[in-house]
C-alpha cells in the first residue's frame, strides 16, 4: 500500500514532475502523491519568505496543517546575475500577474535585451521542503547554473525553461525530454535529494 503524500502547489505540471522523480527513485507505487485541487476550498498562502527555503517550509507547514498529511512544498525560480538575484522569490509572479509565463519571461528578457552574452549568467534555484505531523521538518536546495538566451527556444517545460540554457547543455530546458530535464534541473536535483528523506521518514 503506497503513503500518502502532499504536494502544496495547485499546480499540475508540477505534481507530475515530482510523481515522475519518486517513482523513478523511490519505485513506482511507493508514494501517493496528492495535490492541493483535492481540497476543496483549500486557500492560497502567503509567501511571505525572504528566501526559497522560507516560502517552501511556510507552504509545507500550512500543509501539514490543514490536511495532517506529510507534506512537501518547493519554491523554485530563476536568479539572473544581471538582475542581482532577481527575479528570484518573484519569479513566479515578476510581471505582476502570478503565473504567467509568458509575460514573467517577457519581462526578463526586456530587462536584460541590452547585456552581453558574456554577462548573461543566471541560476534556477529550487528549496524543497518535507514537513511531517510529528513536528520533523527537512530542507534541502538544487540549483542548475547556466545562461538567459536572447530569444525562446522549445516548448517543453514550463516558466523560463524556454530562454535557459543550462551549464554543458546544448538544448534549453523547454528542449530536453523529460527525463533529460529531471536529470540535471534544479528541482530535479532538489526533489531527489529530498526523496532519501521521504523514504527514511514517510515510507518506511
Amino acid at each position: 500500500m503506497s503513503a500518502k503524500l502532499l504536494l502544496a502547489t495547485a499546480n499540475r505540471k508540477k505534481l507530475v514532475e515530482l510523481q515522475r522523480i519518486l517513482d523513478t527513485s523511490l519505485g513506482a507505487n511507493r508514494i501517493e502523491l496528492i495535490g492541493l485541487a483535492s481540497f476543496e476550498g483549500y486557500p492560497d498562502v502567503p509567501e511571505t519568505g525572504l528566501t526559497f527555503g522560507e516560502n517552501a517550509l511556510i507552504k509545507a507547514r500550512e500543509g501539514v496543517k490543514r490536511t495532517g498529511l506529510p507534506t512537501v512544498a518547493d519554491d523554485s525560480g530563476l536568479a539572473v546575475d544581471a538582475l542581482n538575484g532577481m527575479p528570484g522569490v518573484f519569479s513566479a509572479r515578476w510581471s505582476g500577474a502570478h503565473g504567467n509565463d509568458d509575460a514573467n519571461l517577457d519581462l526578463v528578457l526586456a530587462q536584460i535585451s541590452d547585456v552581453s552574452d558574456q554577462q548573461r549568467g543566471g541560476a534556477f534555484v529550487c528549496a524543497a521542503a518535507l514537513v511531517l505531523p510529528n513536528g520533523r521538518e527537512h530542507l534541502v536546495e538544487g540549483r542548475q547554473a547556466g545562461r538567459i538566451l536572447r530569444a525562446r527556444r522549445g516548448e517543453g517545460g514550463f516558466g523560463y525553461d524556454p530562454i535557459f540554457l543550462g551549464d554543458g547543455q546544448s538544448k534549453t530546458n523547454a528542449e530536453l525530454s523529460p527525463a533529460e530535464k529531471d536529470a540535471i534541473s534544479h528541482r530535479g536535483k532538489a526533489f531527489r535529494e529530498l526523496s532519501k528523506v521521504i523514504a527514511r521518514e514517510v515510507t518506511s
